[in-house]
Parts: C-alpha cells; sequence; structure tokens
C-alpha cells in the first residue's frame, strides 16, 4: 500500500492472481477496497488488461444474472442503527447475552436472600466467568452458522474479536456494576477479575480457538474456585481484595500475548 490507494504492483499481482503476494498485503488490499472506490476502479481495469480470461467470465455470468436480477424486488433498507449494531454483535450473540444476564441478576437475588453460602457474594464468585460465556458464544462454530463466511472476511481478524468482545463487555459490565453496587462488593474485586479472564481467553483463543479456551477456563475456575469456596463458606484469596495486583498482572499478560499473535485470529482455528 502507498499513501492512500494501493500500488499499481498490488493491484495488478491481485488481478493475475499472483502467488508471490504477500498475505499482509492480500488481507490489506482487500479491506482497503470496501471503502475505496478509486481502487475498486483500478482493479476492475487491470483485471480486464491483466486477466481477460476472468473478465470474459465474469462478464459471461453477469449477463446470466442480470435479467433475473431485474426482476427481482429489492430488499428494504436497514435502519441505520441496525446496520450499525450488525458490525458488532451476531443474531446468536443476543440470547446468550440475556441468559448471563439472567444468570448475573439470579446470584443477586441469592445474595440479598443471604441463602446460606456464608461470606461468599455469589455475584462476586460468577463475574470472572460470565463475560467469557459472551465471548464464547459470539465465535461458537455450532451456533454461527455463517462462521466461515464471516472468518473470510477481511476484517475478520483482531478488528472483530475486539469488536464483539466489547459488545459482550458492553452488557455485562454494567450488569455486574449494579449487582455489585446492590449487595456492596466493591467494584475492583470483580471488575479485574472479570477483564483478566476476557484477555486470557482471548490470549488462549488464538492458540486453541476461542470457545474451547472459554469452556477451558470456565471448567478450570468451577473446580479450582468456585467448588472449593462453596464448599469452605469463605472467600478465597484469588477473589479478596490481596489477589487483585495478580489479576492486574493476568490481564497485563493476556493483553500483551494478544497484541503479539494479533495475526493468529485471521484464520478459522481461533474459531473454533
Amino acid at each position: 500500500m502507498s499513501g492512500e490507494h494501493a500500488s499499481v504492483r498490488i493491484i495488478d499481482g491481485y488481478a493475475r492472481g499472483d502467488t508471490d503476494l504477500a498475505a499482509d498485503e492480500m488481507w490489506a488490499l482487500e479491506a482497503h477496497l470496501e471503502a475505496c472506490r478509486v481502487c475498486r476502479d483500478r482493479l476492475s481495469a487491470s483485471v480486464t488488461a491483466q486477466a481477460p480470461a476472468v473478465a470474459a467470465l465474469v462478464g459471461t455470468v453477469w449477463s446470466d444474472l442480470e435479467p433475473l436480477l431485474a426482476g427481482t424486488a429489492p430488499m428494504p433498507p436497514r435502519r441505520r442503527w441496525s446496520s450499525r449494531l450488525s458490525g458488532w454483535m451476531t443474531p446468536v450473540m443476543v440470547p446468550w447475552l440475556a441468559m448471563v444476564v439472567g444468570v448475573t441478576l439470579l446470584a443477586l437475588l441469592l445474595d440479598l436472600a443471604d441463602s446460606g453460602s456464608g461470606e461468599v457474594s455469589l455475584v462476586l464468585l460468577l463475574a470472572p466467568v460470565l463475560p467469557v460465556l459472551g465471548v464464547a458464544a459470539s465465535w461458537s462454530r455450532g451456533l454461527d452458522p455463517a462462521y466461515e463466511l464471516t472468518a473470510s472476511v477481511p476484517r475478520a481478524g483482531l478488528y472483530l474479536v475486539l469488536r464483539r468482545t466489547a459488545s459482550v463487555l458492553a452488557v455485562v459490565v454494567p450488569a455486574l456494576l449494579l449487582c455489585g453496587w446492590a449487595t456492596g462488593v466493591a467494584a475492583a474485586q470483580w471488575l479485574l477479575p472479570c477483564l483478566a479472564f476476557t484477555s486470557t481467553t482471548l490470549a488462549l483463543g488464538g492458540v486453541v480457538g476461542v470457545t474451547r479456551a472459554a469452556a477451558w477456563l470456565v471448567a478450570g475456575w468451577a473446580a479450582v474456585v468456585v467448588t472449593p469456596t462453596l464448599a469452605a463458606g469463605r472467600t478465597t484469596f484469588a477473589l479478596r481484595t490481596e489477589g487483585l495486583p495478580v489479576w492486574g498482572l493476568v490481564l497485563a499478560l493476556g493483553i500483551g500475548v494478544v497484541i503479539a499473535r494479533r495475526g493468529a485470529y485471521s484464520v478459522l482455528g481461533a474459531h473454533r
């Protein structure tokens, strides 16, 4: 890429289907073409000049499709807010986010009812793993029938991963903030573990897949922290104020790994 537009070399090579183009160059070009009409026109001209067989094939396909498209009723325009929202979350995320909020409110009711869990706050106990469930749902192969299409678009890398994660946190964090205030739990006590677990999920997701990473972390948290804590009836070190520096370190490490391995989110393996 050079300046505001793609270079002639990259456009001509892309039109010819050259195999010596670097993957990051092709990725950057495809993302750039989404918003640049000038480069799309240059690519069209390049295809005509550099790959006449492709241009002829496109012309043949278009001549067959044009009569059919002319008789097809156009789709109603999407509302602006709906179009913007679809860039941040998918329809399959909505029921999972509703479930996460429902679990949070149920934990709040049990805390307020003093359900017999001792000094342990269920809101505090569940806070670290609640956003992880939403993040896993947003990348689940089994839940999203369009995951392969999503993973193949130019912006399906870290950019889209962070967008979907932010949309999950935008729903979960306010719910936890309200529940934490109602139960008297300090915001730092649940916010740092919450963000640390989320960053660790993304960090491991670049290696084993986001959904698998979320499942492993939730299972590990349930076995190592939740079960012993409920059995003992007292808050463990991981949930006390003294443990906050450790959570801060985990958060920093998770963010560092995500940045260092940002290219790993551009492949289908990250969507397992």
